[in-house]
């Protein structure tokens, strides 16, 4: 198992580049099985979930080429309409499979997917379930595995009891060929979900409203493929963002889009710390005084969730006291124990809800990464704390973020991997 050691205290400075959005290229190459055409996919980041996902899709019958950050994607004629169990368990979103598959056969049969252990236990696929049925798919469950077919799926009208990105995307893909108009509410509204329909809109989809909570899909008999260019990651330059707020070092993020971070943005300004912002730049400075903030986690626009890991360390950082609510996932505050372990005076109200009282000193420990985002937030606090972090069980942080440790590394910060990644 491979380990990340990281000496903290290092003081940071420089540029470092935002890859393509984990969250856009997860599902664009799902979106390649609607078309017979070749698609080539720019900006595609290097890391172990989109490994993991262009080998399922090699598995049900593609051809990929890639090289880079570009790749190209052929789907074949006969495509298997089962998802390997073995490959689909690996990573939560192997459900975005499902509807492209089921819009082109008219049936398919997957596994619960898997992923990281929020994923595991606290995310259901019942409005996947729910949205097939309503376009007229018949679903069962048998021997392990869902069976959904559908001599032709048609359009419908669906609300979305809980706003769902991943929902939102999948029935907007499924939608794509079947007959009818498909009207879908309450929808996600994040950048990724536009951009995907600015894509299929391109190569012959007809997709009205995405971005908004209202999205009006007429289906088509068919569409093209052509170039997709993944947007800058969000997440990644909100994580780069703090970074350097919490380690009080000056640092230019650079091929982002800092209007997709404008809530995290608005926050910084109340809380004095100091930034500046170009088309596709950002510059932290640094700042001796952080007054604390109340955070709520909330769907695009609001506060994200895959945010609330980092901030929650900023926090740690404040003068003051800062409330930080979690209103997505059960289990994201959990990490927060680590910080106390590493000298964090926080306290668990309850399992929604945290206090963190600063500011704190951090000190190095041993520990494990529990998740994606928490695991990237524990990279934070060791190069805030004081002394040598052990940070074990990195395949979580990994699978998100490419190459973390070179790009700190070129920054300044005292971080090295060892061992080698058994997956």
């Amino acid at each position: 198992m491979s380990t990340f050691i990281v000496q903290g205290g290092a003081k940071l400075s420089g540029e470092i580049a935002v890859k393509g959005a984990k969250n856009a290229a997860l599902k664009i190459i799902p979106a390649a099985i609607l078309s017979a055409d070749k698609i080539t996919i720019n900006n595609l980041p290097n890391i172990e979930d989109i490994s993991r996902s262009l080998e399922l899709l090699q598995n049900i019958g593609a051809s990929i080429s890639r090289h880079k950050d570009v790749c190209e994607i052929q789907i074949d004629k006969n495509i298997k309409t089962e998802l390997e169990p073995k490959l689909a368990n690996k990573f939560r979103a192997s459900i975005m499979f499902v509807g492209p598959i089921l819009a082109r056969t008219g049936e398919v049969s997957f596994p619960h997917p898997g992923g990281c252990v929020l994923g595991a236990a606290q995310r259901p696929i019942d409005l996947f379930l729910e949205g097939f049925q309503a376009m007229g798919a018949a679903v069962a469950w048998q021997d392990g595995f869902y069976h959904i077919k559908a001599a032709k799926l048609k359009g419908c009208e669906y609300f979305f009891t809980t706003i769902s990105v991943t929902g939102t995307e999948s029935l907007m893909m499924t939608a794509v060929l079947a007959s009818g108009t498909t009207v879908l509410k309450n929808c996600a509204m994040e950048p990724e979900i536009k951009a995907l329909a600015d894509y299929l809109n391109l190569q012959g989809a007809k997709i009205q409203g995405a971005g908004t909570p209202t999205i009006v899909i007429t289906g088509v008999d068919s569409i093209t493929a052509g170039k997709y260019d993944i947007i800058p990651d969000r997440i990644e330059t909100g994580t780069f963002a703090i970074l350097a707020a919490a380690t009080k070092s000056s640092i230019k993020i650079t091929r982002c889009n800092p209007s997709h971070i404008e809530s995290l943005l608005a926050i910084f300004a109340k809380q004095g710390i100091g930034f500046k912002t170009g088309p596709d730049w950002l510059q932290i400075y640094p700042g001796e005084f952080i007054k604390p903030y109340n955070v709520q986690t909330h769907e695009y626009p609001g506060f994200p969730t895959d945010l609330q890991s980092p901030y929650t360390v900023l926090m740690t950082q404040a003068r003051g006291s800062s409330l930080i609510h979690e209103t997505i996932y059960d289990r994201r505050l959990l990490f927060s124990d680590m910080l106390t372990q590493m000298g964090a005076d926080i306290i668990m109200c309850d399992p929604h809800r945290i206090v963190v009282n600063g500011p704190a000193k951090l000190y190095g420990r041993k520990l494990a990464s529990p998740d994606l985002r928490a695991g990237i937030a524990i990279i934070i606090a060791a190069l805030v704390a004081e002394g040598t972090t052990e940070i074990e069980n990195i395949y979580q942080i990994e699978r998100g973020y490419e190459d973390i440790d070179g790009r700190l590394r070129a920054l300044g910060a005292d971080i090295k991997k060892i061992g080698t990644l058994n997956l």
